[in-house]
């Protein structure tokens, strides 16, 4: 079996470290480097607090790429769209898995892809149950007409929209434009109460204690509503088993998917 040498950006970070953790007890990849700036030149099971093994840790993405076929990015909004780029550049397949890129970023990302015959894999949420509940609201939106978008997340998340509200904002885009009865932009008294548009979708992000992660599209007709929503509980656990099927994904593909449920739906 050939392994897939694979590079995890963030690999002390929350989800970073369960899907680093996950490279290394998975039979067919291979954890070959590990990129976090507070703990470079150290082993990454050492940063880990356990036994060495053998994975050097480095400050910067563009270090830590030799022999690498995929990288995996856990970081941040404002150091994802750097790191993608570099990789794509160095002819290296990225799973992105931090928010921040627009999809101005990601029609450039494509590009690129393409220009160096790699792939890349985004997705606001590499949850397998969310990525089924983005499928289910592509499908909502071919019947029903009017729908807005409310993202959840702790008062720490320094990023709005969350990127599985804006992806799903781009997906429900490309099936069509909502309709309002009155247009958000035409609201009386405080227009900005109606929320950002993405992509024609009145998006609403609420940033509180208490919250964890969670996303949902609600689709209203007259004397009815339709929620599809999907939550997150304390633990990276559901993150893991998604990215490494996008793993896997990216290694064997040229140029960007968009979505997990885009993966799941192809039966790739």
């Amino acid at each position: 079996m050939d392994l897939l040498n694979v590079c995890v950006a963030g690999a002390t970070g929350w989800t970073g470290e369960a899907v680093a953790r996950a490279v290394l007890d998975s039979a067919d990849l291979r954890l070959r480097s590990a990129v976090a700036r507070s703990a470079a030149g150290a082993d990454l099971g050492a940063v880990w607090g356990g036994p060495e093994l053998g994975v050097p840790v480095f400050s910067t993405v563009d270090d830590a790429l030799d022999d690498v076929d995929v990288l995996i990015d856990y970081t941040s909004h404002t150091a994802v769209g750097r790191h993608v780029r570099t990789a794509v550049v160095r002819g290296v397949g990225v799973v992105v898995g931090s928010s921040g890129l627009s999809g101005a970023d990601y029609e450039e990302i494509a590009a690129l892809a393409e220009e160096h015959g790699v792939g890349v894999v985004a997705s606001g949420s590499f949850s397998l149950t969310a990525a089924l509940a983005q499928a289910a609201a592509r499908l909502a939106a071919r019947h029903l007409p009017h729908w807005e978008i409310i993202d959840y997340a702790s008062a720490t998340k320094p990023d709005a929209p969350s990127g599985t509200a804006r992806e799903l904002a781009e997906q429900l885009a490309a099936v069509r434009r909502p309709e309002y009865a009155v247009d958000p932009e035409h609201t009386a008294g405080h227009p900005e109460a109606r929320g950002a548009s993405i992509a024609g979708t009145q998006v609403h992000s609420v940033r509180l204690p208490g919250y964890t992660l969670a996303v949902e599209a609600q689709f209203g007709l007259p004397d009815e509503r339709l929620v599809i929503r999907h939550e997150a509980g304390t633990s990276p656990a559901p993150y893991v088993a998604g990215t490494l099927l996008a793993t896997r994904a990216a290694a064997a593909r040229r140029g960007l998917v968009r979505g997990l449920d885009t993966l799941l739906l192809s039966g790739d």
